[in-house]
């Protein structure tokens, strides 16, 4: 849920610390990578996300196992580690996105993607994200510390 409302730096992160101790958090299996074509890609059950630009079309599929083995993925393609977010029907995760990216780069240095949608039979929106694959046990454990921070209930 997107809410407008003003609140102090202080209110804002209570708030945000509240609702990422109760999203369903989730750490991914494997490693990922970005596919990119010139025509809508095939969508498979691997598929997590398609997104495109002007000129093609990209898809968040699991890295090619030989890219694993080698621990490299294909000639530059970028590798990364997933974690998720299923946020509890009518949390004001307003924010979220910006609140967490900006812990993850004071604390690790790096940058984040993020794919957002919607699933209203569990609750509504969730968000994937991904992280340098060699930084997810890292971005996991700034996870932890800001989920147990919430206050308990």
């Amino acid at each position: 849920m997107v809410s407008i409302s003003i609140e102090t730096g202080e209110q804002i992160e209570a708030r945000l610390v509240e609702v990422i101790s109760e999203a369903e958090f989730v750490v991914h299996d494997g490693y990922w990578t970005f596919e990119e074509s010139v025509d809508p890609p095939v969508l498979t059950p691997e598929t997590l996300a398609v997104v495109r630009d002007e000129d093609v079309w990209s898809r968040l599929v699991p890295a090619a196992v030989d890219d694993v083995a080698d621990g490299a993925a294909a000639p530059g393609a970028e590798r990364f580690g997933l974690f998720s977010f299923h946020f509890p029907h009518a949390a004001d995760n307003s924010g979220f996105v910006g609140w967490l990216a900006s812990h993850l780069k004071d604390e690790l240095g790096t940058g984040v993607f993020v794919v957002c949608g919607s699933n209203t039979s569990r609750g509504g929106i969730f968000d994937y994200w991904g992280c340098p694959d060699t930084l997810l046990d890292d971005a996991v454990v700034v996870v932890e510390r800001l989920r147990s921070r919430a206050v308990p209930g």
